[in-house]
């Protein structure tokens, strides 16, 4: 089987085309020719036209909730693997907040087993602890063996300082990763929003940065002592970007990613109580944002994800205090990223954040656009506007902010031998 783009721009920083305009034969799968006007032959299946468009590895979303099993009212993996394929991603790593918790291989090994030749590769995050209770550590070298790629506990914090070095500890004897979601319960205190002036204006209980930075400075300590990989997941605040940037200064192995949701909008969106912009952590202000921006910028932030989570209506649809945290992202997440990151990183620096290191830390296959490897590609076009609607969207829920929103640029077809 044989396809042919034409005159498609090759965006990878790992190929020796990357930035030029070129033609792309792919047959069985396998990019077999890169060059200028390539000739269709008479065994051509398809030919795509790629003038406008541009073509890179594809794009990896390092955090997002497929809920099955336990949760399948809220997101099946079928309808997960729809959602990342509209959204342009071939791969996808699954938090394990699952029902029971991703904390055997059991867990992980039927989401393996579930998304198989789906077209997306899915990697599984095993639980830290049992039960994400924060209590005893989980079986993680079993989960290890059985595909899990790295360790989290998700949006339940490992609270337990002795806990939190006894997994770092042993995740080094197979090279694992634990993935910190830095908040502090009991500084954040069943706060709802950002602690500041618009806490303040609303009347709401706000959750103060403080929250976040105590536990990214606990961490980077432990880290440091146990001379382990740490991986920081949705960073908020001006203070963690600094001190993440100190620590790799120091030579510390951390990394860490940023939701595009705390990049592209800021507390003040609060004002009418809207649920739908609930999120932990939570939407912090334009200062935050411009250091989140120029931590991408300067490599301080390796990664950026959706942080994709599904909730159904009765989750959403409530007063605030009582509502989930959290949306669905996959399909407007290159929309929102081109739309408010293109004048602080280039194209280059996106793909980087978005495909190629999540795979990176994960200790992934980088898939390349060069003759001989297997494809792994997106199609995207940067310069198209549209318009996000309720039509557009693959996933079983619908809790999103960006209805009616306006993107650009977006994923046209992902091209993924499985």
């Amino acid at each position: 089987m044989k396809l042919l783009i034409k005159s498609v721009k090759i965006i990878d920083p790992n190929s020796p085309h990357n930035g030029k305009v070129k033609d792309i034969l792919i047959e069985d799968g396998v990019i077999s020719k890169i060059g200028d006007k390539i000739k269709p032959d008479d065994k051509m299946i398809g030919e795509l036209d790629g003038k406008g468009q541009s073509i890179s590895p594809g794009w990896f979303d390092m955090r997002v909730n497929f809920c099955d099993p336990g949760y399948e009212y809220k997101e099946t993996i079928e309808t997960g693997l729809k959602t990342a394929t509209a959204g342009g991603f071939t791969g996808v790593a699954i938090m394990p907040s699952t029902n029971p918790t991703a904390h055997t291989k059991s867990i992980v090994e039927y989401i393996i087993n579930s998304s198989k030749g789906r077209g997306v590769d899915v990697h599984p995050f095993g639980a830290i602890s049992v039960k994400k209770e924060g209590k005893d550590l989980s079986e993680m070298f079993d989960m290890h063996s059985s595909g899990a790629v790295a360790f989290t506990d998700d949006k339940h914090p490992v609270n337990d300082s002795g806990l939190m070095l006894r997994a770092l500890l042993y995740s080094k004897n197979f090279n694992g990763l634990i993935v910190s979601f830095p908040h502090d319960v009991h500084l954040a205190h069943n706060g709802q929003m950002n602690e500041g002036v618009m806490s303040t204006s609303l009347g709401m209980k706000g959750i103060p940065s403080l929250a976040e930075e105590v536990m990214v400075m606990r961490d980077l300590e432990l880290a440091e002592y146990a001379e382990a990989r740490i991986h920081f997941t949705c960073i908020s605040t001006k203070r963690s970007v600094d001190l993440i940037r100190k620590a790799k200064a120091k030579g510390l192995k951390v990394t860490a990613d940023v939701c595009i949701n705390n990049l592209v909008l800021d507390d003040s969106y609060l004002s009418d109580f809207d649920s739908n912009y609930k999120y932990l952590p939570p939407l912090r202000t334009k200062e935050d944002i411009a250091a989140l921006k120029q931590g991408l910028k300067d490599g301080t932030i390796d990664v950026i994800c959706s942080d994709h989570t599904p909730e159904n209506e009765e989750n959403k649809k409530c007063e605030f205090e009582h509502a989930a945290n959290g949306s669905i992202g996959l399909e407007t997440f290159f929309g929102l990223t081109n739309k408010h990151l293109s004048d602080v990183l280039s194209l280059d620096d996106i793909i980087n954040k978005i495909a190629i290191n999540p795979r990176k830390i994960l200790n992934l296959n980088i898939p390349q656009i060069k003759e001989g490897e297997k494809t792994n590609l997106t199609l995207f076009d940067t310069d198209t506007e549209w318009t996000f609607t309720e039509k557009d969207i693959q996933s079983k829920s619908k809790n999103t902010p960006y209805i009616n929103s306006k993107l650009k640029g977006k994923a046209t077809k992902v091209i993924h031998t499985t």
